[in-house]
């Protein structure tokens, strides 16, 4: 038999190999990040499902406006920027700047000469020129070699050509002119790439003035992909897109002076939240909000002791599943106390405790008790009269039931003592408390808070109350705790509290004015008077710079804070939208007429 030995050789051969094969390393980290596919072409690189496109810019403007690289980084596309900054050796600069104005300056003197008119680019050249020498020999500038590269990423070619175009708008509007780095696709993809590598080199000689303004970090900026647009970004002029339920909680404060575009800025933002589908309930102390209620097709309710809206101070809400009823009747009653101590002018101890038994009482006759079927109650409401009846039998209560006849039977009476009348089945609800006497307003806008409380929690949703002019329920110490209570207790129940004021110290005058603050994500500051901005810049640790803004701003300019950010802002509507939240009585009357003529004739 023959053997053919190389027969075996050969196999033994392709089984090391196959051994070697299968005896590799694991694989490591630079498997795990590097993309499946690399393609280089002339004008891009495909990095997978990825598209990477470079460019680099080559032509500058004799000025440079500080942030002019801001609106290229504020874009919602992902990019790489890189700089190179390479100093010049001052003596060669200074070399070169002496032959080239010798240059210019008998160029000129040949023109002058020979009578030509004047060169107005000649001559600004040469100041210039002489300009840089001087600040370069006396060391207030430097000389360097700059560049900037930008890598653009996206999913298709038409997505990179759009982009690309974005960005020539952006940086030819400021004579700043960029190019594809074309055949050299790889290089910018690596100079852009934290290498530290410049495989480009294309630079710009740059001193130091106009380099300093494409440091791009200038501003904050506020802008996410859902909520409504607050304002413009007065730093960049990007827009400030906000949603206030995407916060840890949905409250806002605003401090400003009269005039100074609050109650504007805030009907803009129940315009665009309304559009969104958020129902928002108003507390107007001057009914400002009544046109814009009209406009939207929204509910006006006229709170005064002639009015026919009754709102019954011991409505009850109806409990939730997971609600106890028990709590609920208890924490009803204990803000019945609070109100009671406003209407009656105080209370002491043993009164405060007559009355907590009173009310129970006033409940517990109408079978409104822990016990009793929750289903039931809305049909037993007692009246402040029912309640007044049971605090006369009460020993020790006859100076209070004396003093609450007036809101029973007196002048007081055809508010207070009236069964609720009213449905708020609108997207847009307003109470206006305007016309109530001065001395009132405190506890019509104490019973109108708790109404609307009560309707938050029998149905939640999302909700925004705005408590325009808040210094009023303020005033009383059992006004302020109702208001921190719904602001603290507003989250549970999706609720965004709006607290609106023109005076920081009559709100920072109550022991909750703080707390609502702090319990307040949104904040909205808007011009100040020199009065009120030193308690303005301690509350809320302002600059010297932020100081000036707020003392010097325009309408509807301030500065607006979220969570932990803030920016300056401009408050900014449509001609449309300014046609339906205008304040200025002129131009309210001018509407009203242009839409009384359009109703006239037909």
């Amino acid at each position: 038999m023959v053997f053919d030995f190389n027969l075996f050789s050969n196999k033994k051969k392709v089984e090391d190999v196959d051994e070697k094969i299968f005896a590799s390393d694991d694989i490591n980290i630079k498997d795990i990040i590097a993309p499946p596919y690399i393609g280089i072409t002339q004008d891009y690189i495909k990095l997978g499902e990825k598209i990477a496109k470079s460019f680099f810019i080559f032509s500058y403007p004799r000025y440079l406006n500080t942030g002019w690289l801001s609106p290229a980084i504020n874009l919602n596309v992902p990019m790489d920027i890189s700089f190179f900054i390479q100093p010049i050796n001052s003596t060669m600069i200074l070399k070169k700047l002496r032959s080239k104005v010798t240059q210019v300056s008998s160029e000129l003197m040949e023109r002058e000469e020979k009578g030509l008119i004047r060169d107005p680019a000649l001559e600004t050249s040469y100041q210039d020129i002489e300009n840089l020498r001087d600040k370069i020999i006396t060391a207030q500038e430097k000389i360097f070699r700059f560049s900037l590269y930008i890598t653009i990423f996206e999913q298709t070619p038409e997505a990179i050509k759009e982009t690309e175009t974005t960005l020539r708008s952006i940086f030819e509007s400021r004579l700043i002119y960029i190019k594809p780095a074309l055949f050299k696709q790889k290089e910018g993809f690596i100079s852009t790439s934290p290498y530290a590598l410049d495989l480009l080199q294309v630079n710009t000689p740059m001193d130091t003035e106009p380099l300093s303004t494409a440091f791009p970090f200038i501003s904050f900026d506020l802008s996410s992909n859902q909520g409504i647009l607050y304002g413009i970004n007065r730093h960049n002029n990007s827009l400030i897109l906000f949603d206030r339920f995407t916060l840890e909680n949905y409250n806002m404060v605003v401090f400003a002076k009269s005039g100074a575009g609050k109650s504007y800025a805030i009907k803009l933002e129940i315009l665009r939240y309304l559009m969104r589908g958020i129902d928002v309930i108003v507390v107007d102390p001057e009914n400002e909000y009544e046109f814009l209620a009209n406009g939207v097709g929204g509910d006006f309710f006229k709170i005064s002791l002639t009015s026919d809206i009754h709102i019954n101070p011991f409505d009850l809400p109806t409990p939730g599943p997971e609600e106890d009823p028990q709590d609920i009747l208890r924490s009803n009653i204990i803000n019945l106390v609070g109100l009671l101590r406003i209407m009656l002018g105080g209370l002491t101890a043993e009164e405060d405790s007559i009355l907590d038994q009173a009310l129970t009482e006033t409940y517990a006759v109408r079978d409104i008790t822990a016990q009793s079927n929750p289903a039931s109650w809305q049909e037993n409401i007692p009246l402040l009269s029912d309640f007044a009846e049971i605090l006369e039998n009460i020993t020790g209560a006859e100076s209070m039931a004396t003093r609450l006849k007036k809101f029973t039977t007196g002048t007081f009476s055809s508010f207070f003592n009236q069964k609720t009348n009213i449905v708020m089945d609108k997207p847009f609800i307003v109470f206006g408390i305007r016309d109530m006497e001065e001395s009132l307003r405190p506890i019509a806008l104490f019973i109108v808070m708790r109404y609307i409380w009560n309707i938050i929690r029998t149905n939640i949703k999302k909700r925004i109350l705005v408590v325009d002019e808040a210094w009023w329920l303020m005033q009383t110490p059992d006004g302020a705790s109702f208001l921190f209570g719904l602001v603290k207790r507003g989250r549970k129940y999706w609720l965004g509290v709006t607290t609106i004021t023109q005076d920081v110290e009559d709100f920072m005058g109550s022991s909750y004015g703080k707390a609502i603050i702090t319990n307040s994500s949104l904040q909205l500051l808007l011009k100040q008077s020199t009065a009120s901005i030193e308690a303005v810049e301690k509350v809320f640790n302002l600059t010297e710079q932020e100081k000036e803004l707020l003392l010097s701003a325009s309408v509807g300019e301030g500065l607006f804070f979220a969570g932990k950010k803030h920016v300056a802002i401009a408050v900014k509507a449509s001609y449309t939208e300014d046609q339906i939240i205008t304040t200025s009585p002129g131009e309210v009357e001018k509407i009203k007429e242009a839409r009384k003529r359009l109703k006239e004739n037909g």
